[in-house]
């Protein structure tokens, strides 16, 4: 049960944040749509890339919240997740094991790279699958939110894969040019690499779309290192191609130029689950819990909102400016905020609304 306090004193040393919800005492709302009704804030103080570079934008940091298909209920988004998260084991760890097979006839070093990178990818699953898991564990009294923080770590791990497969393959590049060995088998390594590609796009397609309906930071992330390992096969492809032509020392120079994919994939994916540990939310969300909290007619003024992430479902706390009002008024118009607020934003598992009077004795 959310606890809520009521602030019989005026808060005048208070910042007043201007959300356009100023309510006056006659509650003339600025707006005229139904209460309750869950409107669509997608665009809410929230810009994208357009063109080319937003095709871009859109491939390699695609959004983790609120699709138009939003999986909201907890129990469903973590069964989503989960299920998802075997799927794409399977797929990856098959995709994995035929480029191995070439590998091992072929001896090619930017397929190797790529299969290492495909297999670390594969390996990533597993850490989120134990979050998941984990999040659906009661709170304890050691752990008193939950262990939906869990899934976060998740995806340290997941960049802490990502930066050993980039070395790996460096590595293995930087030797094969100080060393040449002759590629075998060429037309092998192409079909392994086409093999690469779709299966991790596959994989990708399947983790975004999942993650997005779901809300989780780290299965999207995971996704967009799927994509990217695909794109790393088809240069695994690019390479055995300029070997056909004879340049054999191009699948070597693909070889570091997957590892220098890696490292970019890297900054990325350190950018988004460092925003998520730090508490990072995204600011259209925020708006959304203000004008759920701004539709209580009550609701003079909404001074302040903090949401956070806690694995792919949201809480937070509020601070309202009523009219001066008892205790238990006060405390209806909070558990109703709170309600309004959840109508909003589905993902919202939990929102400590307090309520502050406007001045005088509540």
């Amino acid at each position: 049960m959310t606890s809520r306090t009521h602030e019989a004193h005026s808060h005048e040393g208070h910042q007043d944040h201007d959300h356009g919800h100023d309510h006056p005492h006659g509650h003339d709302h600025a707006h005229d749509h139904p209460r309750g009704h869950a409107h669509d804030h997608g665009d809410h103080g929230h810009s994208h890339p357009t063109g080319f570079k937003g095709l871009l934008h859109e491939i390699f940091v695609p959004h983790s919240h609120d699709a138009a298909d939003s999986i909201d209920d907890a129990m469903q988004a973590h069964s989503a997740g989960v299920r998802a998260l075997k799927v794409s084991l399977v797929i990856m760890l098959l995709t994995t094991l035929l480029q191995a097979v070439v590998v091992a006839f072929s001896g090619s070093v930017a397929l190797l790279a790529d299969t290492v990178h495909n297999l670390s990818d594969a390996l990533t699953a597993v850490p989120l699958w134990i979050a998941f898991v984990l999040a659906r564990r009661q709170a304890t009294r050691r752990y008193t939110y939950g262990f939906g923080r869990a899934e976060d770590l998740a995806g340290l791990f997941i960049v802490l894969m990502i930066a050993l497969s980039a070395v790996f393959a460096a590595t293995e590049a930087i030797d094969r040019i100080a060393h040449p060995r002759p590629m075998q088998n060429i037309g092998w390594v192409l079909a392994a690499g086409i093999i690469g590609f779709l299966g991790n796009e596959a994989v990708a397609v399947y983790r975004i779309r999942v993650g997005r309906r779901i809300g989780s930071a780290a299965l999207v992330a995971d996704g967009v290192h799927a994509r990217t390992d695909g794109f790393t096969s088809l240069a695994v492809v690019l390479g055995g191609i300029g070997v056909l032509l004879g340049f054999p020392l191009a699948d070597p120079i693909v070889g570091l130029l997957i590892s220098a994919m890696i490292v970019v994939l890297l900054v990325g994916t350190i950018r988004s689950v460092g925003r998520r540990l730090m508490d990072g939310i995204e600011p259209d969300l925020v708006d959304r819990a203000e004008h759920g909290l701004a539709h209580v007619d009550e609701v003079r003024q909404v001074e302040q909102v903090r949401l956070r992430w806690v694995g792919h479902r949201l809480r937070g706390d509020a601070l309202v400016r009523v009219a001066p009002m008892s205790l238990a008024e006060a405390e209806h118009v909070a558990a109703r905020a709170e309600e309004s607020a959840k109508r909003h934003l589905p993902k919202l598992d939990e929102l400590n609304v307090r309520v502050t009077t406007a001045g005088g004795e509540g």
